[in-house]
């Protein structure tokens, strides 16, 4: 598929030499500032409301007499539909444009999130969870792709890592606030604690989706808060970074590739390990003692700040050393003891270290998975290759 985002003519208007390392870091800390924070601010809004349902389920499970196995069909329910949309998702955000599509995925998945207060049986449960995957599928991947236009391969790690730093931060911030929604506003004008919540979170994803229309840009060339330089220099250095690429790679090529089932092998194991931190972590931390949904949701903040220390570290480090597999392999492995640790240890001091530990490990895991695939498979072929954010 030919790429609409093609590079600019470089037409020699650049810095001189001696200046051009000043100019490049300028240039990319710039670039950073633009985009980095607000999709981080987007893909916060996503991640909770993906995973509100973990404090929901404290208070819905009763009201709704839902069995926990109702609960982990509902939670997993909302991979099906991630996993079946997400390609396409992704083909037609490279064809439209991100600045568009990622606006539809947030504008649906924030009406979708705030009909979970209609729900009443498993069913109705099911299939918002289902249709909840639907809209969210190719935001996270997309984002990952709309990076690979803006930043090559050497400079990913870092921005990569500064991106999935939502994760924390929506579990930092979330936690707390799905707590005290939940405390405070049980019952009020009728409506249970986990109702408010789903209502309340999902109205930063609406406005974010109207905002990503007003200030994203779908490439450098459209970027009208860029110089002529930078434009070029930003061109040249993606357009480099491509060149090393497949330009094009036959589907028996592409499945028959080893890598790509490594890769796939490796991110169910980080997958596996997040999603079960986060939809079951205020569930963990309520067995261990807290009945407070309020205090419940203060100490689930705290495995996420230490993962919101842990995710610049690590993405620095591995963009400094220009390497990447140890900088995955290390995290996972010390993900893989906390979790190991936690069943042992049943106090509310030990589970929230190991549930640290875990938390630190396995989100900076899942952002350094994905320097690995951009490097190795390209921009497209990364996108396509995703099977789960």
């Amino acid at each position: 598929m030919k790429s609409k985002y093609t590079a600019l003519p470089v037409t020699g208007d650049m810095p001189p030499h001696t200046d051009s390392t000043s100019f490049e870091s300028k240039t990319y800390a710039k670039v950073g500032r633009r985009l980095i924070p607000f999709l981080m601010l987007c893909y916060l809004g996503a991640y909770l409301d993906r995973v509100n349902v973990g404090f929901a389920k404290l208070q819905m499970l009763n009201d709704l007499r839902f069995s926990e196995t109702v609960y982990g069909m509902g939670a997993g329910i909302f991979f099906l539909g991630y996993f079946l949309f997400e390609v396409p998702s992704n083909l037609i955000l490279h064809r439209v444009g991100a600045r568009k599509w990622l606006a539809r995925i947030m504008l649906t998945w924030a009406v979708i999130s705030a009909s979970f207060v209609f729900v009443k049986s498993p069913a109705a449960f099911y299939v918002l969870r289902f249709l909840l995957g639907v809209a969210e599928a190719g935001f996270a991947p997309g984002v990952i792709l709309y990076l690979t236009y803006w930043f090559p391969a050497a400079r990913r790690a870092k921005a990569l890592s500064l991106f999935f730093m939502a994760i924390p931060l929506a579990g930092i911030i979330g936690g707390p606030l799905s707590g005290w929604i939940m405390h405070s506003l049980q019952g009020a004008m009728n409506l249970a604690g986990w109702k408010w919540l789903f209502l309340f979170e999902a109205l930063p994803s609406l406005v974010l989706g109207i905002a990503i229309l007003l200030y994203l840009d779908d490439s450098i060339a459209k970027a009208k808060w860029l110089t002529d330089p930078e434009k070029n220099l930003l061109a040249r250095n993606v357009g480099s970074d491509n060149a090393h690429k497949i330009a094009h790679v036959s589907v028996r090529s592409f499945i028959g590739d080893r890598r790509l089932w490594l890769m796939a092998a490796i991110y169910f194991c980080v997958v596996l390990g997040q999603y079960g931190l986060t939809f079951w972590l205020p569930t963990i931390i309520r067995k261990s003692g807290v009945a407070d949904p309020l205090w419940i949701g203060v100490f689930t903040a705290i495995p996420y700040l230490c993962a919101l220390i842990a995710l610049p570290l690590i993405g620095m480090s591995a963009d400094r050393r220009r390497e990447r597999r140890l900088h995955l392999a290390i995290p996972m492995l010390i993900a893989a003891a906390g979790f190991v640790l936690l069943p042992a240890l049943g106090s509310v001091p030990a589970s929230i270290v190991c549930l640290s530990v875990a938390a630190a490990g396995i989100l900076a895991s899942s952002s350094q998975f994905w320097s690995l695939p951009t490097a190795l498979l390209g921009g497209m072929s990364a996108a396509e290759a995703r099977t789960k954010a």
